[in-house]
């Protein structure tokens, strides 16, 4: 079964990103001196890459290449061929827990991730959990989340991704270091269009390209879809 255009061609590195440079720089920086947040907060309209970047943090934390090679390691980037990389690109990363606060949005759930989060990572030193629709959980369950990003172990890093900022309590706010994932400009969206065009030979008429990119509204998931 083929896969989707906005699967097929997420980005693997932050230099495939699309827009968001202050944001790719702030965070390759990280990478490049092992200094990831341990909360982050990602908030933005649908299909801007909030997840995305996400599993790159999660690749840039634990990535094998990266650990063992220190002029790679100056990248900031992802190797996309150990172990690791692989087992985030396929989904398979037992050490990588995404949730979607959407359909686990109680108190119960957010207890189970408290006490998976204080257990080490299977095989990888980073243990990442990604929390989509962040501002779907409860209030009970948003106000236990807070005693772990207060006081989280020093081997988890958690993501949190909404796409309604102003429903986020501001005692999470306050913990987390937070991006803003803006709508991409249509220009910036025609660019990756014609780039997967041409990578799988297809023939599209340019004002058709236009017309795709100005209708996902800023959105590249969208547009790709």
């Amino acid at each position: 079964m083929s896969l989707a255009f906005y699967r097929k061609y997420r980005p693997k590195k932050f230099g495939d990103l699309v827009g968001h440079d202050d944001l790719r720089a702030a965070i390759q920086g990280a990478a490049r001196e092992d200094k990831f947040s341990h909360a982050y907060l990602f908030y933005g309209s649908r299909g801007t890459g909030k997840t995305t970047v996400a599993r790159l943090i999660a690749k840039s934390a634990n990535c094998e290449t990266r650990k063992n090679d220190p002029v790679f390691k100056a990248q900031g980037e992802p190797c996309n061929a150990c172990r690791i990389c692989d087992e985030i690109d396929r989904g398979a990363a037992l050490d990588v827990i995404e949730i979607d606060a959407a359909s686990n949005r109680g108190i119960d759930e957010i207890r189970e991730l408290k006490e998976g989060i204080k257990l080490s990572p299977i095989s990888y030193s980073k243990k990442v959990f990604i929390i989509d629709e962040m501002h779907m959980l409860t209030r009970e369950a948003a106000n236990a989340l807070l005693k772990t990003l207060e006081e989280p172990p020093a081997h988890a890093i958690l993501v949190l991704a909404t796409t309604e900022y102003d429903k986020i309590p501001a005692t999470i706010l306050s913990r987390t270091q937070r991006f803003h994932f803006k709508r991409l400009p249509v220009a910036q969206i025609i660019i990756k269009l014609n780039r997967i065009i041409e990578a799988e030979n297809l023939k599209i008429k340019p004002e058709a390209v236009e017309f795709v990119a100005s209708a996902a509204e800023g959105s590249l998931r969208d547009a790709e879809s």
